[in-house]
């Protein structure tokens, strides 16, 4: 949905994925520790003069800690890094999170939940950072579809409003293209995170 929405609105779009037959354009494992930078290595190559922004949406709900965070946060950062390095560029990185990062961190928290939390904290870290020639912000989505083998209630939420693929798509092509926007993040959870008992 967010390649579509972009490429609607006139970019150039190059995807990746971990399953060969998804018919990305990348096939490239991100919990290998060398997958990032291969990644990105090949994106630049395939499009030297227009790569100027990465969506990173790939993430792992189950699995081990260490499968997680190399996935959830790992490849974000390096994939961030090495776009923030460009010289002369301008830039932008949205980083897909979850609302429930957007809540108090608790003891139950699931490997998955801590791991976007601190992608959360990157996300404002690498805007100041990286603030001279890239922006950086977020899509924290609520239930819009629920992942591959994970069953879990969608939650209380204060609008009517279920929220959509499409109404994430919209957040990230709007954050890419803001020019004055930076380290924000956009809740697009029918207001779910407001609610913080849920």
């Amino acid at each position: 949905a967010i390649s579509d929405a972009l490429r609607n609105a006139g970019w150039n779009v190059l995807t990746s994925s971990h399953n060969p037959d998804s018919g990305a354009d990348f096939i490239q494992d991100l919990s290998d520790p060398s997958g990032a930078v291969k990644l990105y290595a090949a994106a630049l190559a395939a499009a030297p003069d227009d790569f100027r922004a990465i969506v990173n949406n790939a993430a792992l709900f189950t699995g081990t800690e260490k499968e997680l965070e190399a996935v959830n946060l790992t490849a974000p950062r390096k994939l961030t890094m090495l776009l923030g390095g460009r010289e002369g560029v301008k830039c932008s990185v949205v980083n897909i999170l979850d609302s429930k990062t957007l809540g108090p961190s608790m003891e139950t928290d699931s490997a998955y939940v801590r791991t976007k939390r601190e992608l959360l904290s990157d996300t404002r870290k690498y805007a100041a950072m990286f603030a001279e020639n890239m922006r950086v912000n977020a899509v924290a989505p609520g239930p819009v579809l629920p992942p591959e083998n994970v069953h879990e209630p969608a939650g209380e939420m204060l609008l009517s409003c279920r929220p959509t693929p499409e109404h994430v798509s919209s957040a990230v092509l709007y954050l890419l293209e803001a020019e004055s926007v930076t380290g924000a993040v956009i809740p697009v959870d029918a207001g779910q995170h407001l609610l913080v008992d849920s």
